[in-house]
């Protein structure tokens, strides 16, 4: 890898330098993207659909567990 004095490089040199390095960056990081996603291709031919566990039924109530409502008092 070649080695630069950072100091001495101007801006427009860092500038176009930080442009480089942005573009092979983006570069290197679709080129990995494209090798998870052909993994992740082979590895789905393993994949099963998750079995659902079977739904708990739902308890009801008791009247001794119901809410109790006030009594309404009537107008009169």
């Amino acid at each position: 890898m070649a080695k630069f004095d950072l100091d001495q490089l101007s801006i427009e040199e860092l500038a176009a330098l930080r442009e480089r390095a942005g573009d092979k960056l983006a570069e290197k990081v679709a080129a990995r993207r494209a090798e998870l996603e052909a993994e992740l291709e082979k590895l789905a031919q393993y994949d099963r659909p998750a079995k659902k566990a079977p739904a708990a039924p739902v308890a009801k109530a008791r009247k001794s567990e119901e809410p109790k409502q006030p009594p309404v008092a009537e107008a009169a």
